[in-house]
């Protein structure tokens, strides 16, 4: 993985955690999911003037990923509802790399290297240690578990399909542009049949559409642009070193608890991040 790549899903990280927390700190997880939603659109309907329209030959995963982003904003937000942020984000992006990793390998034809499955293990584990913690009031919260964990699930099948997707389509900016404005029309459709004020509900979102959407459509354009020119496992696997950015926030913004077992756990993942820098994929 070229260094300017590594450096740019690194920033994609960064993006990411910062529009989970705000998320996670709101009161309303269903409204400022649905923000975040409204606002990649926003950002989608300025870019995509400059990018090329999907080509038919992409349309099927053009389809898929809208399916799976809708379901992966579903339950993520079912997850921020009943667990911390140190709990849920770990389970649902420290189980992706892994099954992105096997499913390359098993039915993509993508070899990788041995640091480089190291890496990807070690980050992976590394995430997946903070699902021991307990969280906030001491109790560890299975429900949340579960829901992060179908939530994992969803996020390594839109990571293959927008990966194989942006691939065939040439642009990896202008398939996940299109896709997510699209994502946005059917995702309120469905959450106003759910919720019948939530567009009125929306209205005091503003910080959330704005800052929210905007890091969160940047954040994934740039993993979306990355998907073109490395392998998607590694790719995901280093975009989840996002939960280093997201403890600390959690831990400095919104009070949730720092201990040793998310230390190590840190750490751990920064040791799988140096074996990816370090590996020729």
């Amino acid at each position: 993985m070229s260094g300017s790549i590594f450096l740019m899903v690194i920033g994609a990280a960064l993006l990411h955690a910062i529009w989970n927390a705000l998320v996670k700190g709101g009161g309303d997880k269903t409204l400022s999911i649905a923000a975040v939603v409204v606002g990649q659109a926003i950002f989608a309907l300025l870019v995509m003037p400059f990018v090329p329209i999907p080509d038919w030959q992409c349309w099927p995963w053009f389809v898929a990923s809208i399916v799976l982003h809708i379901g992966y904003q579903f339950f993520l937000g079912n997850a921020y509802r009943t667990g911390d942020l140190t709990q849920v984000y770990p389970i649902a992006r420290g189980v992706a790399p892994l099954i992105v990793a096997t499913v390359s390998i098993a039915f993509l034809g993508v070899v990788l290297g041995t640091l480089e499955l190291v890496a990807i293990g070690v980050i992976a584990a590394g995430i997946m240690s903070l699902s021991l913690v307990r969280q906030r009031d001491g109790v560890r919260n299975r429900g949340a578990a579960v829901l992060a964990l179908v939530t994992g699930c969803f996020i390594a099948g839109y990571s293959l399909v927008d990966g194989t997707g942006a691939r065939i389509a040439e642009t990896g900016v202008g398939f996940y542009a299109w896709s997510s404005f699209a994502n946005t029309i059917f995702y309120i459709l469905i959450g106003v049949k759910v919720r019948p004020n939530l567009l009125q509900d929306l209205r005091g979102m503003g910080k959330v559409i704005l800052i929210g959407g905007g890091a969160s459509f940047v954040a994934y354009a740039m993993v979306v642009n990355a998907f073109m020119h490395a392998p998607i496992a590694l790719v995901t696997a280093l975009r989840e070193t996002s939960i280093i950015f997201a403890l600390l926030i959690g831990v400095g913004f919104l009070g949730e608890r720092l201990d040793l077992p998310k230390v190590f756990s840190t750490m751990l993942t920064l040791c799988g991040a140096a074996l990816l820098r370090l590996s020729k994929g």
